[in-house]
């Protein structure tokens, strides 16, 4: 499945240790200019900063889904270690009213150590992981697509469980998920609406041919996954590909060398304020040639 002839989609992450203020600002700001989707994390803490200030992603989610109207909006992606799944399905369908349903269901097996050893949260070995993850994915899509749920798994028994209202998107909100390893991708393939991953060109569609394989084993329309990529300006050096905010030209090149992995989706971390002249440029004259040069 190539992204040169799927349409496009665009959306950007935004840091979660700015003020409140400021991130309603920025999140009304992304709206406007047209972008698909804006973002936040599931973290503790700031990676990159750990001293700094940082808001837990649902609550601010739900918060910033008030402040916006038309936007899709998401969590990128839920560290399945930090919640039950049956939390996360009634987080899901809440956000999904909040927003009159706007809401993108992002998932992952969780991945880092330091923040889960600071907080004593367990960080099960990656074969455990992946099989709580498949287990959590299919409890998630069970609750917010029925109206009762009994599983019996390695990781989570469910006996009668259900979750009230139904979400406003039918049957449930798009579940994005999030993987890198054979393995995870089966999930993908299995349950996903979307696919996300972080990585270089070739890896992407190293992936992204997984994904295909697995879509023909399981009898699924390889079609139906959209193919998203979040990336961080910062690490574009070291591909040999320029900081996608610097110019209009820069954003079209980072675009069309991923498009060629099978990338549809592109979300990029925010550009800092002083770049912001050339999003707006962006997103008024590149971002629509680039949507109709897709559809051609």
């Amino acid at each position: 499945m190539n992204g040169t002839n799927q349409k496009l989609y665009f959306g950007l992450c935004t840091d979660q240790n700015l003020s409140f203020d400021t991130l309603v600002e920025r999140w009304q700001y992304f709206e406007e200019l047209g972008f698909d989707s804006v973002w936040d994390c599931d973290h503790f803490n700031q990676t990159s900063d750990p001293d700094s200030p940082y808001f837990e992603g649902w609550t601010l989610l739900a918060a910033l889904a008030v402040q916006t109207s038309s936007i899709r909006i998401g969590v990128l992606v839920s560290c399945n270690t930090f919640r039950h799944p049956g939390l996360l399905a009634q987080q899901a369908l809440t956000v999904d009213h909040i927003s009159n349903g706007r809401l993108e269901l992002g998932m992952g097996a969780g991945y880092q150590e330091g923040e889960h050893t600071r907080f004593g949260i367990a960080l099960p070995l990656p074969g455990d992981r992946r099989r709580a993850f498949h287990e959590a994915v299919e409890i998630v899509d069970s609750l917010l697509r029925n109206k009762v749920t009994t599983f019996d798994g390695r990781y989570y028994q469910l006996d009668g469980a259900y979750v009230r209202p139904a979400s406003v998107q039918k049957p449930r909100p798009p579940l994005v998920l999030a993987a890198h390893k054979r393995l995870m991708l089966r999930v993908c393939a299995e349950f996903a609406d979307t696919w996300n991953s972080s990585g270089s060109i070739e890896e992407m569609r190293e992936r992204n041919g997984i994904l295909n394989e697995h879509c023909a084993a399981l009898g699924r329309d390889p079609k139906q996954i959209r193919r998203s990529w979040y990336g961080w300006a910062s690490k574009m050096a070291a591909q040999g590909l320029p900081d996608p905010w610097e110019s209009v030209n820069a954003f079209e090149e980072v675009v069309g060398r991923y498009r060629e992995s099978g990338v549809n989706e592109f979300i990029i971390d925010q550009p800092r304020p002083e770049q912001f002249g050339v999003l707006e440029t962006i997103a008024a004259d590149l971002i629509p040639k680039l949507r109709q040069s897709s559809s051609a």
